[in-house]
């Protein structure tokens, strides 16, 4: 019967820690695991992160020039047109027609969407609520007698 006079842990479930400072019996006495001497040695010893010893660390040593924008950057869900046309058929395209479709998944859902001219395209589709055309993309909508609206 279990009771908890018979509770026991898995073999392998504690293990001792190891108790340093306690006397030369405990297998870490003398130096208790610091070695010899030394700034690491003493109390409230070490070094910060990146301390090469006196000489000049490396985040130092190297040049901090320019300018990056990339935390700012938007970023769009691309789509191509070739795509749009094998799925779509004299519809208006908006988000939620895409998101029905599986054309957005995941974070491109939120994201802003941009549609891209790679492929053939002949289908007069009508886009509503998409954020962003490329030149080409725009030219084969209008050549194909589709339109855009809200762009």
């Amino acid at each position: 019967m279990l009771t908890l006079r018979t509770l026991k842990s898995t073999k392998g479930a504690h293990k001792n820690i190891k108790r340093i400072g306690r006397g030369q019996g405990s297998g870490q006495g003398t130096q208790a695991g610091k070695g010899h001497k030394g700034q690491k040695a003493r109390t409230g010893g070490g070094i910060r992160i990146g301390f090469e010893g006196g000489q000049m660390p490396l985040y130092r040593r190297l040049p901090k020039v320019g300018f990056s924008n990339a935390a700012f950057k938007t970023e769009y869900a691309v789509l191509n047109l070739e795509k749009l046309a094998a799925k779509f058929d004299k519809e208006v395209v908006t988000r939620e027609t895409l998101v029905d479709k599986g054309f957005l998944s995941g974070i491109n859902k939120s994201m802003p969407i941009k549609i891209l001219a790679k492929g053939e395209f002949n289908k007069p589709l009508t886009f509503k609520g998409i954020e962003k055309f490329s030149a080409k993309a725009l030219e084969l909508i209008k050549k194909a007698g589709g339109k855009v609206e809200n762009a």
